[in-house]
């Protein structure tokens, strides 16, 4: 349980003190690269871009997952010690939590003046066109993106890495850079317009639908607001993903305000969209619940560590005279 716990810790240390790490050395963007490759038409029929979207969904993933055990593996063998720092830096890796919050809040202050910064910076969190959109709308984009990201940037890794870290560090490994897989392919992808991401769309959103629900419970938790939980059903499956919505109307919620992607989708719409003061406390918030979503997962890790301990002394018992 120490171990994990250990592992967990730095990982989370490194993202707080390093934030992302440069693009040409970040594993992410390599494997980004891999997904571009694979980006390209390998029929000429729809069905066939189908299907070969199913056999890259199914490998994709895999490859990073292969990769991260791999080297945790390997670094195990050397020294313990090593494989848990290992395990560290692929977990930091999958994660990002002090990038996301800094980028919401240049967003946001932005919006207090220079809205041609604003519009440049929000296209780091949202692909929309920013081009025409107030200095609400960009806030709201900004609260939108911040609480969606929470669950892809931190919960979708953190929590299956801290069911396996206590069984194996190169499984935990595992699944943390499979889920990661599965969410650069999503991103890369996952457009009505590319159907060979179909696959790849429907297994991120398997993927992503307990993580979305945690989110939006750590955010309520957050907000010291389990009444913005409940109210998040109204709105939860507004936006076209079936799991984005719970932590998206779960903030507008718990921030009294309305959240917007023209044309698309409104939540909480008898609210106000974001003012200034609404958009400092959604960074706030998001990075509280943030520290929500590790103790969920301290907690996870001591949950798995006691129950191992009790299975091996009942087995301790019948086998040992």
């Amino acid at each position: 349980m120490l171990t994990a716990l250990a592992v967990i810790g730095l990982a989370v240390s490194l993202d707080l003190l390093v934030g992302e790490p440069p693009t040409p050395a970040h594993p992410v963007a390599w494997f980004g690269r891999l997904v571009g490759a694979l980006d390209r038409d390998w029929s000429e029929s729809e069905r066939g871009q189908r299907l070969a979207g199913v056999g890259i969904a199914a490998l994709a993933p895999l490859v990073a997952a292969v990769v991260a055990a791999g080297v945790v593996f390997a670094a195990t063998a050397v020294h313990p010690m090593v494989g848990g720092v290992v395990a560290a830096v692929v977990l930091f890796l999958t994660i990002s939590i002090r990038s996301l919050l800094e980028l919401t809040q240049t967003v946001v202050a932005a919006t207090d003046g220079d809205l041609a910064d604003a519009r440049t910076q929000v296209r780091g969190l949202v692909g929309r066109d920013a081009s025409t959109l107030s200095a609400a709308e960009l806030r709201s984009a900004a609260v939108e993106s911040a609480a969606e990201n929470l669950a892809d940037g931190l919960v979708a890794a953190l929590l299956p890495f801290a069911v396996l870290a206590p069984i194996s560090l190169p499984a935990a490994a595992a699944v943390a850079a499979w889920v990661k897989g599965v969410n650069t392919l999503d991103s890369m992808l996952g457009y009505p317009s590319k159907p060979v991401g179909t696959a790849s769309a429907r297994l991120d959103d398997l993927v992503m639908y307990l993580p979305a629900r945690i989110s939006a419970a750590a955010i309520a938790i957050a907000a010291v607001d389990p009444a913005a939980l409940v109210s998040a059903r109204a709105w939860s499956r507004v936006p076209p993903s079936p799991n984005s919505g719970w932590p998206m109307a779960t903030i507008a919620c718990a921030l009294a305000s309305r959240l917007e992607k023209p044309d698309v989708y409104t939540l909480n719409p008898d609210a106000d969209l974001p003012t200034l003061a609404d958009g400092e406390r959604a960074v706030s918030l998001v990075g509280r619940a943030a520290g929500v979503s590790i103790v969920i997962a301290a907690v996870l890790v001591a949950l798995v560590s006691t129950g191992l301990g009790l299975e091996s002394s009942m087995l301790a018992e019948v086998f040992l005279p």
